[in-house]
């Protein structure tokens, strides 16, 4: 029987083992976790308005009624493309058809060590980081009596004026303006400064001119600072440097946010120099108009390691929506190959792009239709809420956004770790 592995259980790897549920094939899917991870909502996991189970599904309960498909725990390390095998600690499994699935990782732009002081936000370990020093935070400036050090760390800077800053800023002025206004007694959390910072001219560059504006209107509404055109330059224990034209400024702040930049896997760059894959600029794997790899057809890369660029197009973003159309076509693709039908060629639906800027408010770009403020918040829970993998997990995002929407409490505030670490 034709044998495929799968390496990476998120949005791409997941639709594609689903969508081949009905071909006479063996799937192995391999992930280095247990769990299929819907990261839009990490950063509602990162400022306590979800629990991490509310957002994660177990890749065995999600496929355990799906007889050809057994799901392997281990973290890939190598792929022999010659011999058709994958490579992971303690064995190796062979294959006919590969499909390469791992996403992306944090990009400090050639500033790794920035990572020990900006957490980014693309597993359930750095979303509870990024709670643990949002919440430690408020409590350092609780018992500080330094009115310089309480501004420092009631200071909080978010890198990156893309969908996850702005999400992220918009959360955190809630926290400091509503949710935490009656639980300390030394400090005032409404005087939390929150800077969003962007290196471009403006926040959600992706989205037409007209939505990035109200979105920052939105955010000015909160309180929060949005900073353009600024750059950092530097980031070390309490201090964020940053440079706005040719002006520099350095910026006491304890508590930095990265939200601005990803890079490819590392099986990316295991492929090239296997001399197997040709990588771009972002280091991801530049594929064919069937996902497929050059002179390797049975080798498919999607989701954010994929450099895809339909015919006469723009390359297609690094987004949910793209891997799982993405990873059903390859299921296409391979199910035309045993039965040796034609398929057609691949055409991404653009359904469009939503962004949550704060509590009832958001954007929305539809296509020829654009959506600011409740109608657009409204929009974005529905379609985020039937995304999720599991009904049980749809149930109880529901009941704690309800909660949240009405009590503006929010359940997991927990400050977790081996100790209470500032």
């Amino acid at each position: 029987m034709h044998r495929i592995i799968i390496i990476g259980g998120g949005f791409g790897g997941l639709c594609a083992a689903q969508s081949m549920k009905k071909l006479p094939v063996q799937i192995a899917l391999i992930d280095r976790r247990n769990f299929h991870l819907f990261q839009p909502l990490l950063y509602q996991v990162a400022t306590g308005w979800l629990s991490p189970a509310n957002i994660a599904s177990t890749l065995r309960a999600v496929l355990r009624y799906q007889k050809n498909v057994r799901v392997l725990l281990a973290e890939v390390t190598d792929i022999d493309a010659q011999q058709h095998k994958v490579i992971f600690a303690g064995g190796e499994l062979g294959y006919d058809t590969l499909i390469v699935a791992t996403g992306s990782s944090h990009h400090y732009f050639g500033h790794d060590e920035w990572a020990q002081f900006a957490p980014g936000l693309k597993t359930i370990e750095d979303a509870t980081e990024m709670r643990r020093r949002i919440f430690c935070a408020f409590e350092a400036a609780e018992r500080e009596t330094d009115a310089a050090k309480i501004r420092a760390w009631l200071t909080f800077t978010i890198v990156g004026g893309g969908p996850t800053g702005v999400e992220l800023a918009g959360a955190l002025a809630d926290i400091a303006n509503k949710t935490l206004t009656h639980d300390f007694r030394s400090i005032d959390p409404a005087a939390a400064r929150i800077l969003l910072i962007e290196a471009s001219d403006r926040i959600l560059s992706a989205y037409p001119e007209e939505l990035s504006s109200k979105a920052e209107s939105f955010l000015n509404d909160l309180g929060i600072s949005v900073q353009t055109h600024t750059t950092v330059t530097e980031l070390r224990a309490g201090v964020v440097a940053v440079r706005r034209g040719d002006t520099p400024e350095i910026i006491p702040c304890q508590t930095v946010l990265w939200a601005a930049g990803v890079r490819a896997s590392h099986l990316g760059t295991a492929l090239a120099t296997r001399g197997v894959a040709t990588l771009d600029r972002s280091g991801r794997v530049i594929v064919q108009e069937d996902f497929s790899i050059a002179d390797h057809p049975e080798i498919f890369v999607i989701g954010d390691l994929a450099s895809y660029t339909p015919r006469g197009g723009k390359p297609l973003p690094g987004i949910a929506p793209v891997a799982q159309q993405a990873g059903r076509y390859v299921a296409q693709v391979i199910g035309s190959r045993l039965t040796g039908k034609s398929l057609r060629q691949f055409r991404y639906r653009d359904r469009g792009s939503m962004a949550i800027v704060g509590r009832a408010t958001a954007i929305a770009d539809l296509g020829s239709v654009h959506l600011a403020g409740f109608i657009a918040w409204l929009a974005w829970l529905f379609v985020h809420l039937v995304q999720l993998v599991e009904f049980e997990n749809r149930v109880l995002v529901l009941v704690q956004w309800g909660w949240f929407y009405f009590r503006r409490s929010r359940a997991a505030r927990l400050i977790t770790g081996d100790r209470f670490k500032l």
